[in-house]
């Protein structure tokens, strides 16, 4: 089930803490619970890009985004994800969660995000492409950035991060049924 109760309770806590601009890390305590573990005692693979939720969610609405969203009818949804996972989160540890934006481009935000253990290690780092939906689709991220009070340009894409983008580009959408076809005849 979704952890709505901890989404609302970040959303509130947000509220409280001074806005920030929308390249600026927004940074929020969490604590791995039994829901969140797997079989193997650690934090869920699927439940990490959950806690990220609310390390966006929050953030967002540090940014203006959220008050944005209401304001004009807009929606907010994630169109892809690259994630790194290399520590283990054991239940009951508490861990920290690094938020900022990216940079931007025709079409999709880019939110960094990362969870740090308490002896200072990584345990995973996600980049997330977002969009801002309204009536007629994805809303150009420049409307979005200058209702946000941003003025400028975006902020230089890594050079990973673009070769991760190019090899989105590669992809074929939507996944070819044919190789799943093949797979199964060759078993």
């Amino acid at each position: 089930m979704y952890p709505y109760l901890r989404m609302i309770w970040g959303w509130q806590r947000a509220k409280a803490l001074p806005k920030m601009a929308i390249d600026a890390t927004h940074v929020s305590s969490h604590r791995c619970w039994p829901q969140d573990i797997d079989m193997w005692m650690e934090l869920n693979n699927g439940r990490t890009l959950t806690m990220y939720d609310l390390g966006r969610i929050p953030m967002g609405v540090r940014v203006g985004l959220m008050d944005a969203l209401q304001r004009k009818g807009w929606g907010l949804t994630v169109a892809g994800s690259v994630v790194r996972y290399r520590r283990r989160i054991r239940p009951f540890e508490k861990f920290e969660m690094r938020s900022r934006g990216l940079f931007w481009d025709d079409k999709f935000l880019y939110v960094e995000q990362s969870i740090w253990k308490k002896n200072g290690e990584c345990a995973n780092h996600a980049v997330f492409r977002t969009a801002v939906t309204g009536k007629s689709g994805i809303v150009n991220p420049e409307l979005v950035v200058q209702e946000l009070g941003y003025e400028g340009a975006s902020p230089v894409a890594p050079e990973w991060v673009k070769q991760w983008l190019k090899a989105e580009d590669m992809r074929p959408w939507p996944p070819m049924q044919d190789s799943f076809e093949l797979a199964k005849k060759a078993a």
